[in-house]
C-alpha cells in the first residue's frame, strides 16, 4: 500500500456544493431568467413592424428621452456627491459618523412610494425647499428636474457603497508616500487614488444609472406625469398595462431591459480593460 493516499478534499464551511449550485441555478432560472425570457418573447410575438412602430411612436420616444436624460443628470450628481460622501466616510473620524453611514442606506430600506411622497412635500411650492426655490424662479415639482431629484435620491447608495470599501482598503499611507515624493494633492488623486477606485466607481455609477431608468414609485408623485414632458418610460409601461395593451407594455419594458443589460455589459468590459491596463502598468 506504499504510496497510496486518499485524494485531498478541501474542507468547506457549508458542505453540499452540488445541492447549493443546483438550488442557485434553479432559483436563477425560475425567478430571473424565465420571466425576462417570457417578456422578450411577448414583445417579439407581435412582429418587427409593430414592435418598431410602438418603440418609435412620439410618446414612447419622448418617455425614453425624459427617462435617460434625467437618469444621466441624476448619475452625474451622484458620481460627484457620492464620491465626496464616500471619501468623508472612509477618511475622517467625526461625531455622528455612524449615523451618517447608516443614513446612506435609507433609500435602500425606504419604500419608494414613501420617498416620492416625502420629496413631493419637500419640493412643493409651499414646501421647505420648494418655497425658496420658487422665489428664485426654479420649479422642481411636476418637472423633469423633480424626476432627476427622485432618481438621485434612490440611486445614491450605489455609488457610495461601491467606492467606500475600496477607499478604506487603500489607506492614507499611500497618499502620504506620494506626498513625500513631492506630488500635489490633485496629482495624488488623479494618478494614485482615482485609478485604484475607478472600477468600483464605474460599477457604482452604472448601477445607479440602471436603477434610475427603472425607478417608478418615487417618481410618479413628483413628476406630474404629463405626456411628452414629464412622463417616464416605466410609467408609460404601467399606463399601457392599465389600457390592456400588453404588447405595447412588453415592448417598452423590453427596451428598458435591453438598455440596462447593454449598460452593464459595457461597464464590465471597461472594468476588464482597466484591470488589464493597470496590470500592465504594474
Amino acid at each position: 500500500m506504499a504510496g497510496f493516499s486518499l485524494p485531498f478534499r478541501k474542507r468547506r464551511i457549508l458542505p453540499g456544493f452540488p445541492l447549493a449550485l443546483g438550488v442557485t441555478l434553479v432559483y436563477l432560472g425560475i425567478i430571473v431568467l424565465l420571466p425576462l425570457t417570457a417578456l422578450v418573447l411577448k414583445a417579439l410575438d407581435i412582429g418587427w413592424d409593430q414592435f418598431l412602430a410602438i418603440l418609435t411612436s412620439p410618446r414612447t420616444l419622448s418617455a425614453f428621452r425624459v427617462t435617460f436624460l434625467c437618469a444621466l443628470a441624476a448619475t452625474c450628481f451622484n458620481a460627484i456627491y457620492g464620491l465626496a460622501l464616500a471619501w468623508v466616510l472612509a477618511r475622517y473620524e467625526f461625531p455622528g459618523k455612524r449615523v451618517l453611514d447608516a443614513l446612506v442606506d435609507v433609500p435602500f430600506a425606504l419604500p419608494t412610494a414613501v420617498a416620492g411622497l416625502a420629496l413631493a412635500a419637500l419640493f412643493a411650492k409651499n414646501g421647505w425647499f420648494g418655497a425658496p426655490l420658487d422665489h428664485l424662479g426654479i420649479t422642481v415639482i411636476f418637472t423633469p428636474l423633480g424626476i432627476a431629484a427622485a432618481m438621485a435620491f434612490t440611486s445614491l447608495p450605489f455609488v457610495v457603497r461601491q467606492v467606500q470599501p475600496v477607499l478604506e482598503d487603500i489607506g492614507p499611507e499611500v497618499e502620504e508616500a506620494a506626498f513625500s515624493l513631492g506630488a500635489s494633492d490633485f496629482r495624488i488623486f488623479r494618478a494614485v487614488i482615482f485609478p485604484a477606485i475607478f472600477p468600483a466607481f464605474l460599477a457604482g455609477c452604472s448601477l445607479a444609472f440602471s436603477r434610475a431608468i427603472g425607478e417608478f414609485g418615487a417618481i410618479i408623485f413628483i413628476a406630474g406625469n404629463q405626456p411628452n414632458y414629464s412622463e417616464i418610460a416605466a410609467l408609460l409601461t404601467f399606463i399601457r398595462l392599465e389600457e390592456y395593451d400588453y404588447p405595447a407594455a412588453a415592448v417598452i419594458a423590453t427596451a428598458l431591459l435591453l438598455s440596462a443589460l447593454l449598460l452593464l455589459t459595457v461597464t464590465n468590459m471597461l472594468q476588464s480593460w482597466h484591470l488589464r491596463y493597470v496590470g500592465r502598468g504594474d
